[in-house]
C-alpha cells in the first residue's frame, strides 16, 4: 500500500527539486527539456515506474555531464529501490533525508564529488544489496553503523579521503563479496573478523596506511577469495604459507609494504593466479629454483 500522503505528484515534485538544484552544465539540456510537468513523471529520462502503484522504483542519470547539488525531497522518493547518479558533478554533503529511502536496494554515487563525511544514517538503509561511494570527496571514518546493512554484497570506497580504521564490526555483514576501499588514508591493522567473511570474493585495500600481518589461516575462511590486494601499506609480519589454501586466488598484490621472512614455495601451488605482486618488502632467502612460480 502507498504510504499515506505520498502518490506520484510526490515523486515529481521531488525530481523537479532535483532538477532546480543542478547547474546549468548539462550538455545537450536533456533534463531540462525532457523532465517537465507536462508529461508523465514515468515518461521522464532516467526514470522507471513501478507496473503496480505507478510510483519511481528507479532512477539512472548516470554518465549525464550533470553538476549540482543533492536536494533533501529526494528522500521523498519512497518507492526507490535503485539510485544511480553516478559519473556526473554533483557536489556537497548528502541530506540525512535520503535515509527515509528504506526500500533501496542499488545506491551509486561514484564518481562525482561529494563532500563531508560518509553518513551514518546509511546504517538505516537496511535493503542495501551494492553501495558505490567511490572517486568522491569523503572524509571522516567507515561508520560503525555500516554493520547494521547486513544484505549488502558489495561495498565501493576507493579514491576518498577516509581515515581511522576498518570497524570490526564489519564482521556482521556476512553476505559482502567485494570490499573495496583503495586510495584512502586508512589506518591501523586489518581487522580479524573481515577474514571471517566466507562470502568474500574481492578485498582490495591498496594505497592506505594500514599496519600488523596478516592471519595465519585466513584463507581456510575465504573459499571464494579470488582477489586479494593489498600494496602500498604497512603491513609486516610473514606471508602465511598457508596462502595456499586460497586456491581460487587470481591476482595477488602484496608489494610495496614491510613483510619479512622467505616467500613460501607453496605459492606456486594456486594454479589459478594470473597476477602476483610482491616487489619492495623486505623478504630474505632465496626462491626455490624448483618452485613453480
Amino acid at each position: 500500500m502507498a504510504s499515506a500522503g505520498t502518490n506520484i505528484t510526490t515523486d515529481q515534485s521531488a525530481l523537479l527539486s532535483l532538477r532546480a538544484h543542478m547547474v546549468t552544465s548539462e550538455p545537450q539540456q536533456i533534463l531540462a527539456n525532457n523532465w517537465s510537468a507536462k508529461s508523465s513523471v514515468c515518461e521522464w529520462i532516467g526514470v522507471t515506474c513501478g507496473s503496480r502503484h505507478r510510483r519511481v522504483i528507479a532512477l539512472d542519470i548516470s554518465n549525464m555531464g550533470l553538476s549540482g547539488t543533492i536536494p533533501p525531497q529526494l528522500g521523498n522518493l519512497s518507492f526507490l529501490f535503485s539510485l544511480s547518479l553516478s559519473k556526473n558533478n554533483f557536489r556537497g554533503e548528502l541530506p540525512d533525508d535520503l535515509a527515509r529511502l528504506r526500500r533501496l536496494r542499488i545506491l551509486d554515487f561514484g564518481v562525482n564529488n561529494i563532500s563531508g563525511e560518509l553518513p551514518s544514517w546509511f546504517g538505516s538503509l537496511q535493503k542495501l544489496d551494492y553501495l558505490f561511494l567511490r572517486n568522491n570527496s569523503f572524509t571522516g571514518s567507515i561508520p560503525h553503523s555500516f554493520s547494521n546493512i547486513s544484505n549488502l554484497k558489495a561495498l565501493f570506497l576507493s579514491f576518498n579521503s577516509l581515515q581511522g580504521t576498518i570497524p570490526k564490526e564489519i564482521g556482521n555483514l556476512r553476505e559482502l563479496e567485494k570490499f573495496v576501499a583503495e586510495y584512502n588514508q586508512l589506518s591501523g591493522s586489518l581487522p580479524y573478523e573481515l577474514f571471517n567473511i566466507s562470502t568474500l570474493e574481492v578485498i582490495a585495500l591498496s594505497e592506505n596506511s594500514l599496519s600488523g600481518s596478516l592471519p595465519l589461516n585466513f584463507c581456510q575462511r575465504l573459499p571464494r577469495l579470488w582477489w586479494l590486494s593489498l600494496s602500498l601499506n604497512k603491513l609486516s609480519g610473514q606471508i602465511p604459507s598457508t596462502l595456499s589454501q586460497c586456491s581460487g586466488l587470481q591476482a595477488l598484490s602484496l608489494s610495496t609494504n614491510e613483510f619479512t621472512g622467505t616467500i613460501s614455495k607453496e605459492i606456486g601451488n594456486l594454479t589459478l593466479l594470473e597476477k602476483l605482486y610482491l616487489g619492495l618488502n623486505n623478504f630474505g632467502g632465496r626462491i626455490d629454483p624448483h618452485s613453480q612460480f
